[in-house]
């Protein structure tokens, strides 16, 4: 399940720390101070319940590639931790699709693509861009059969 205390272990992993990090208690900046990521006493409520919202619903279907990008987006956007948020949220992405039995052959593009928590555009990007990197690696498997 895609839950914080997943996230802290991906966390302390890729920042080779021994303990588990914390949610982090004050505001985050990034952009050169041009972005703030505030921080409350829901925060954490609001980025579970966000994060739920990556599994396949029968409520309301939003296609993989838009479930992959808005938790991804939703970890670079809450900024949960000190560090790392870039890295935990691709994780969140690659786990997004992995659940559904997905894995994307190159990465690499989809790691250099930077957004604006005040651009709603940016989420149309990232999901169409996810769904470029499915098709080649589709399009890959299938030129490997032959």
């Amino acid at each position: 399940m895609l839950d914080f205390e997943l996230l802290r272990g991906w966390q302390r992993h890729v920042l080779g720390t021994p303990e588990l990090p914390d949610l982090r208690s004050l505001p985050a900046f990034a952009e050169k101070g041009r972005e703030r990521y505030g921080v409350g006493p829901d925060t954490r409520a609001r980025l579970d319940a966000c994060r739920a919202e990556s599994a396949a619903s029968g409520d309301r279907p939003l296609p993989l590639t838009a479930r992959a990008a808005r938790a991804c987006l939703d970890v670079c956007f809450f900024h949960p931790f000190d560090d790392g948020n870039a890295r935990s949220a691709f994780l969140t992405l690659v786990f997004v699709l992995a659940r559904e039995g997905i894995s994307l052959d190159r990465v690499a593009l989809l790691r250099r693509v930077s957004f604006r928590a005040d651009a709603p555009e940016d989420g149309l990007i990232l999901a169409r861009s996810i769904d470029t990197h499915l098709t080649a690696t589709r399009r890959g498997a299938v030129g490997h059969k032959n």
